[in-house]
């Protein structure tokens, strides 16, 4: 991207964290701002979760007021993905609002799942991932919404579709608009490089090469992929080449991927249709790939058989997708290609700790700061790298490493965080040291109706999904670089000892049992700590006769979501009223 072009990026994004700010807390007249916002849940637990969290933002004016704000969860049974979790939230929206929703402009947000590779943000949800950023401090549900604040008064009623970890930024002259107001899909397109095209979706359109492109156009698609090789893209016309200036990609083969698209409400109404035709769903329905590959002249129903990425097979998947070709067969899919435009993923511990210590770019763009709502040490550098402390109390004795995030915390005299480690929800007793490259997260958990605490640590590299059928493969998990049977040689465990939870026949890092469960959130981070210590130094640790050991997953079913925002209510009282005495 040229000097001016990055320029124009950075003014419009302050700009539009600017107007969004100038809302917090304000009661909105109708039609400056969403109707709805809503935002899915993967169950019961987890709504009750984003539903406690939104009150309090909207008690402690750190959101719009004045709009509606709704929560649906997934039904129970079988995991739907976010195509189903759309279907069903479509039919919520449909029974809460009838006719009157033919007049609204609504923004979905898909947050259900429990975030497996970045686990500080599963208990309460990604969507409330903190942010350096904002006075109240943001969490991703209003950057989301800072983002897009430019939208509503520039569509027509519908659904806006987004996610809850990826962030999209752009700009547009002066005198343009992004306009949803056309039937059918409207999708965002952003250039990209042919690399990333092959883990998004990519579109085929009309018209795509230009020598002076505009920083917006509205361009007709012919055909969607999804996960596309580089083969495939250039076989389907959908790789472009870009000579002109103000675009993100100059001189080099790009193609156009996907992120957020809107439906009118015609069409709102027509997916509401399948899914009271297909009844419960039973399968996994991607929201991107499932939907938008029905649409456009070139679109054909040999997509519906193909399931080279789905991740669980499922016998329904097939003929639900054959209904949802033909349901939506001929509607048109519109793209609205933002040439000068990032777009960013937030959603593995990689990730998080680049994009907020590292990332110099996205750090102007957005103005993350290295300190946010904190009361800490001066911040640490090692050239372009920062530390990042967020809601959090440090005692001035303490040293967080270059390319580490703490959030939530509080750490007493003398603690050390070494370089790209994540500590969130912790308390730190004084002089403890946590090695670099670990993750450490403290839970609230109930057991036998009495609270309990904690610690979940894995290094930032496990690969926490990874699974292997039945305990006898143990070997074939790794945690902190070494295999997980080492590790329990060094916890004094022997293999028969080790419990997976959830009655699952894959065992993995996220359901094995091997944290323990103690009375104090300090005592837990301790135990945990000295859990890694002994791993890292080649050493044996006794555990207490009778320590009950917890999965993450078991930790996740159990979880006491008021003793952890009562944590972080304490911090914000804490922190504000520090604020207030040194002002």
């Amino acid at each position: 991207m040229n000097e001016d072009g990055i320029k124009r990026l950075q003014f419009a994004t302050r700009e539009k964290l600017r107007r969004f700010n100038c809302m917090r807390g304000k009661e909105l007249q109708p039609g400056g701002f969403w109707d709805v916002v809503v935002v899915t849940a993967v169950d019961e637990s987890q709504k009750d979760a984003y539903e406690t969290q939104i009150a309090e933002k909207i008690d402690r004016k750190e959101l719009p007021l004045g709009i509606h704000y709704n929560v649906f969860s997934d039904p129970p049974g079988a995991k739907i993905g976010n195509g189903g979790s759309t279907l069903y939230a479509l039919q919520c929206l449909d029974d809460i609002y009838g006719k009157t929703l033919g007049r609204f402009k609504v923004i979905l947000i898909h947050a259900g799942g429990f975030s497996q590779r970045l686990p500080n943000a599963s208990a309460l949800g990604k969507i409330f991932t903190a942010l350096p950023i904002g006075e109240p401090l943001y969490q991703m549900l209003e950057l989301k919404l800072a983002m897009y604040v430019d939208f509503p008064s520039q569509m027509k009623p519908g659904i806006l579709v987004t996610c809850a970890d990826d962030i999209e930024i752009y700009s547009i002259a002066e005198d343009e608009s992004v306009r949803f107001d056309k039937p059918g899909f409207t999708a965002l397109a952003h250039p990209s490089l042919l690399s990333v095209g092959t883990t998004h979706g990519v579109f085929v359109l009309e018209q795509h090469e230009k020598t002076e492109p505009s920083e917006m156009e509205y361009i007709s698609c012919l055909h969607f992929l999804h996960k596309p090789s580089i083969s495939k893209m250039r076989d389907s016309g959908a790789v472009c080449q870009m000579r002109g200036v103000g675009s993100s990609l100059t001189n080099t083969e790009f193609v156009y991927t996907d992120s957020t698209y809107y439906l009118d409400y015609d069409t709102a109404i027509a997916l509401c249709g399948l899914l009271k035709e297909v009844g419960p769903l039973e399968c996994e329905i991607d929201a991107y790939g499932d939907f938008l590959q029905a649409l456009g002249p070139k679109a054909t129903i040999a997509y519906t058989c193909d399931t080279a990425n789905v991740t669980q097979q499922q016998s329904s998947l097939v003929e639900i997708r054959k209904k949802i070709f033909h349901r939506l067969r001929g509607t048109p899919l519109n793209v609205l290609v933002l040439n000068n435009s990032k777009f960013y993923h937030v959603g593995t511990t990689d990730e998080y700790l680049y994009h907020l210590t590292k990332d110099t770019t996205l750090r102007t763009e957005l103005g993350l700061l290295s300190s946010a709502f904190s009361d800490c040490p001066d911040e640490a550098s090692d050239g372009s790298i920062v530390s990042c402390v967020m809601y959090s109390i440090l005692d001035p004795s303490c040293a967080v490493a270059p390319g580490s995030v703490v959030e939530y915390c509080r750490l007493e005299a003398g603690v050390t965080v070494g370089k790209r480690s994540i500590l969130s929800g912790c308390w730190v007793n004084v002089g403890h040291s946590v090695p670099e490259g670990v993750f450490m997260h403290s839970l609230c958990v109930n057991i036998q109706a009495q609270t309990a605490f904690v610690t979940i640590v894995f290094g930032v590299v496990d690969n926490l999904k990874r699974g292997v059928e039945g305990p006898a493969y143990i070997e074939g998990l790794e945690l902190f670089g070494v295999s997980l049977e080492e590790c329990l040689t060094h916890w004094g465990l022997g293999n028969e000892m080790l419990r997976f939870s959830g009655g699952m026949s894959i065992c993995s890092l996220w359901n094995a049992c091997l944290f323990p469960v103690c009375s104090d959130r300090q005592r837990s981070f301790s135990m945990s700590l000295d859990m890694v210590q002994a791993v890292l130094n080649g050493s044996t640790l006794a555990l207490p006769k009778d320590t009950k050991l917890m999965s993450m997953h078991e930790a996740l079913q159990c979880k006491n979501l008021e003793e952890m925002l009562k944590f972080r209510r304490g911090l914000h009282s804490d922190l504000t009223q520090r604020r207030r005495s040194s002002s």
